[in-house]
């Protein structure tokens, strides 16, 4: 079995993927893909992971936790998505930590599915604008205690995916950007399920809607069937095009009011980002999914 783990992270799609995947489930399951609710996971893996903490699954839980995910449907490749995989959101960075047990909690599933295919898929975020939602979840605790009294701009991705690589080595890692996914959206569906680059799907536009005024999208789609034979990269090109003109600003446009960041700070974590995100396209088992 093939078993795709999509874990966030928090604040990225909100959902809108699993939401897209569902959409696409009975033309993935005619392909042997299958796209289960999330009420038929999220909690029983949650508890299985909590266990685990104290002790070694049972012999029998793949085949009992697959039997209650799939429901008697026959698969060779299952996609699972939950932004809490890694944990909840007020605990996605600690002291300064991204995700601090990430690499535990991946290590666990390659433990309860020893001999099935992994594969981890997640969306990376500016810490300058992941930190202050990460906070809106924990009010309690202020910017200085999530850090654990660490600079903001130590927060680094690559330290994350590198601890989860050292956990469970075998299992490839497919990472993008949130900033990018208008552009990738389509590409990442497809590389969840396993398709080929030019196979159909349903919602390829789904996260542009959300950022485009609808004269705009109206345009992008004339535009498109009036020029079918475009490669994916071509069509990335028009949507950037379109985004230019037609984008909702309100939508794209983020306020931060965290006391002590100065707009110098913001910009400098943003230019560290984008060198952590380049050191992360280097890190070997790793595929990065670029505009």
């Amino acid at each position: 079995m093939q078993i795709i783990f999509h874990m966030g992270a928090h604040f990225t799609d909100d959902d809108r993927l699993m939401k897209c995947l569902l959409r696409n489930k009975d033309g993935f399951s005619a392909q042997g893909i299958a796209v289960p609710g999330p009420g038929k996971y999220r909690q029983l893996l949650r508890s299985t992971l909590q266990a685990m903490r104290s002790a070694a699954p049972d012999p029998q839980a793949r085949e009992v936790l697959l039997d209650a995910i799939l429901d008697d449907e026959d698969a060779d490749r299952v996609i699972l998505s939950n932004a809490h995989f890694f944990g909840v959101a007020n605990a996605a960075v600690r002291d300064g930590i991204l995700y601090p047990a990430a690499a535990e909690r991946l290590a666990n599933l390659r433990r309860l599915f020893p001999e099935d295919e992994l594969e981890m898929f997640m969306a990376l975020r500016n810490p300058a604008t992941f930190l202050p939602l990460v906070q809106e979840k924990s009010p309690e605790r202020s910017m200085d205690e999530i850090l654990g009294g660490r600079d903001p701009r130590t927060l680094l991705w690559s330290d994350m995916i590198r601890s989860v690589r050292d956990a469970a080595p075998d299992v490839p890692i497919t990472i993008w950007c949130n900033e990018d996914t208008p552009l990738t959206w389509a590409q990442i569906i497809r590389e969840m399920a396993g398709l080929e680059h030019g196979d159909k799907i349903i919602g390829g536009f789904d996260l542009l809607k959300t950022i485009m005024s609808k004269e705009g999208m109206n345009r992008f789609r004339t535009y498109l069937h009036e020029h079918p034979q475009m490669t994916e990269m071509q069509k990335r090109r028009v949507i950037a095009a379109f985004l230019d003109k037609f984008a909702l600003e309100d939508e794209l446009e983020e306020e931060l009011d965290i006391p002590g960041w100065t707009e110098e700070l913001v910009e400098q974590m943003t230019e560290i980002y984008d060198e952590d995100v380049f050191a992360i396209e280097r890190i070997p088992g790793v595929q990065f999914i670029s505009p």
